[in-house]
């Protein structure tokens, strides 16, 4: 609830809640990437876009462009891991959760304080520098030229890279850029800005993290900036509760922290009624000063599953669907997605596009549903398969020694 006012050339921010106007200039706005920041994640691989943006090469996609193998979303959902695109919109972000990849290198606020660059602008940096990445594995031994040259045109959007995307005033204008170039999106939010999930344009896929399911474990685990962190994650889940394209709730389980909480789990599945949950053993990111993680919180696969199946019999009206063993992530799905015994999980992405154009050129009139966008989930991707997950177009590729790149959702 933030108006504002011109008064000579400058942004007066009438502000509700303090009922004290503000007048800033714009150009006294900072910006968001210091120098030291900029340093810092340029060593760990991102390339920055802007005053407040960046773009990184998942793991993932450079793993299908060798053909050895998808992300979990591939196996879910049937995503493209080389053409996807990990992007952020915003480096800030309102949690420090302990299991961050980043170690607490980006900045950290409640609310967007900082220089703004425009949607338009963001999206062109955000595609050019990702094909520029793209470019490095032309002729490389084991990339696939097939892939290649997929791989160039960018089919997938992952908002998920560090940070939080819809803290970025524009955000919505930036979703419709990523539809109307014809791009999926997979936007990832921290449950703390309830009023800007509700705002939020369709998305393809829109995640909600619940890392912890009582207030005491979600302090320790999220160390939320809110003081009003707990009713706002609670409202935030009845947001997505109001969605009627796809949402997914993702649960971080960190061993010996918040695999006890079984029941509360259910009650706040209960509250939004996620279309699916996904459930991941945290990963290990290696010692950081930001985190006391250790090797020791890291949950095997067959204690994700165990703790998977309990959740699943205490939900009416969800199973286990999918697994995707080489991540450590489970895919629990609601029945709605099973008909006549056959699991639904996958998106058809072009008919995605053409509901969300409709969407938009009815000015919202003309509504869709998760259902409207399924597509079937393919046998190798199921849970009990002998595949684990495991596309068996791709060709896996064990490691001799084990320091790999762990990065990336």
């Amino acid at each position: 609830g933030v108006k504002e006012d011109r008064v000579d050339g400058q942004v007066v921010k009438l502000s509700k809640l303090n009922g004290i106007t503000k007048t800033e200039d714009e150009e006294e706005r900072r910006e968001m990437i210091t120098p030291a920041l900029r340093e810092a994640l340029s060593k760990q691989g991102y390339k920055l876009i802007g005053s407040h943006s960046g773009v990184k090469l998942c793991r993932w996609t450079k793993s299908m462009l060798r053909g050895r193998g998808g992300c979990y979303k591939h196996t879910f959902y049937g995503i493209e891991s080389h053409r996807c695109m990990e992007t952020t919109p915003s480096l800030a972000c309102a949690n420090k959760c302990v299991f961050c990849w980043r170690h607490h290198t980006n900045p950290v606020g409640t609310e967007w304080r900082w220089k703004m660059d425009p949607a338009e602008e963001i999206l062109q940096d955000a595609l050019e520098k990702h094909q520029n990445m793209i470019r490095q594995f032309r002729g490389v031994p084991g990339v696939k030229p097939e892939r290649y040259e997929e791989g160039l045109s960018v089919k997938h959007c992952a908002l998920s890279l560090v940070g939080e995307p819809i803290m970025y005033p524009e955000i919505n204008t930036f979703l419709r850029l990523l539809h109307s170039n014809r791009i999926s999106s997979f936007l990832v939010t921290n449950a703390q800005f309830p009023e800007e999930i509700r705002s939020l344009v369709p998305v393809t896929q829109l995640y909600v993290s619940v890392d912890a399911s009582t207030k005491d474990s979600l302090k320790k685990i999220d160390r939320p900036l809110f003081k009003d962190f707990w009713p706002r994650f609670l409202d935030s889940l009845r947001a997505l509760g109001e969605k009627r394209q796809r949402t997914v709730y993702r649960l971080t389980l960190v061993k010996a922290w918040n695999v006890e909480e079984l029941q509360a789990y259910s009650e706040l599945i209960a509250l939004g009624q996620p279309d699916f949950i996904e459930v991941k053993g945290v990963t290990y990111c290696g010692e950081s000063s930001a985190s006391s993680l250790t090797m020791a919180n890291v949950p095997w696969h067959q204690e994700v599953v165990a703790f998977v199946q309990q959740l699943a019999d205490m939900l009416p009206h969800y199973e286990i669907a999918c697994e995707h063993e080489h991540s450590n992530c489970l895919l629990i799905a609601h029945t709605k997605f099973k008909v006549n015994g056959e699991w639904w999980t996958w998106i058809n992405y072009d008919r995605f596009q053409e509901l969300v154009q409709a969407h938009d050129d009815r000015e919202g009139q003309q509504s869709f549903s998760a259902l409207d966008y399924v597509a079937k989930t393919p046998s190798w991707a199921l849970f009990g398969a002998n595949e684990q997950g495991f596309d068996p177009a791709d060709t896996r590729f064990q490691r001799r020694n084990k320091t790999k790149d762990i990065s990336g959702c």
